[in-house]
């Protein structure tokens, strides 16, 4: 699941990267920053060592082979990179972050409120991190659609199935689920949050 989780924010990251007109390291940047930056913020919150990308390294290798195939693949196609190229791998991506984010927590020992913390920061901050350096409004802040609201729905489900003693992949694949396509629900309707008054 982690990997899944950081091929899709790695696409996004890569998405947003070719729409800002990036070069090849600019886009691994962004691609990498998406992947491994809210997960990186939960280890180092958490205090684990070391950082989940360290211990699995082969990430690193991989997120930089999908940079050069997806680059590849979109120049040479010459497809149009619109906001959905951006928006359907970073749904999948926060189903998956929410839960693992979550589960981790637990199984450090960490109480219910800061599991759910642990699960909203890995699978909203690599995004943060995404838009703010292709020099945009960071949508889980300005698009008044539910984002963070679904990270913590993941993660609340998460958390019940845990006190329950259900087998944890069960509760991990119901939370993904729910997050996942409840996020795609909220873009194919444009649901909307109401937004502050001026």
């Amino acid at each position: 699941m982690e990997i899944f989780a950081v091929i899709a924010f790695a696409v996004s990251g890569i998405t947003a990267a070719l729409r800002a007109g990036m070069d090849f390291v600019g886009i691994c940047f962004v691609a990498g920053v998406a992947a491994f930056g809210g997960g990186t913020i939960r280890d180092l919150l958490l205090d684990r060592r070391p950082f989940f990308w360290v211990e699995q390294d082969a990430l690193l290798w991989m997120v930089v082979l999908i940079c050069l195939g997806c680059s590849f693949f979109i120049r040479k196609s010459h497809v149009e990179v619109t906001e959905k190229w951006i928006q359907i791998p970073d749904a999948i991506g926060l189903g998956l972050f929410a839960a693992l984010g979550t589960q981790v927590a637990l199984i450090e020992g960490a109480p219910v409120a800061v599991a759910l913390l642990m699960g909203v920061i890995s699978s909203t901050f690599g995004g943060v991190l995404r838009d703010t350096f292709c020099n945009v409004v960071p949508k889980v802040f300005a698009d008044h659609q539910p984002y963070v609201i679904l990270a913590l729905l993941g993660s609340v489900i998460v958390v019940c199935f845990d006190s329950l003693n259900v087998t944890a992949w069960i509760g991990l694949l119901f939370a993904v689920s729910i997050t996942t396509v409840g996020r795609l629900v909220v873009l194919s309707f444009n649901i909307s949050i109401p937004s502050w008054r001026t």
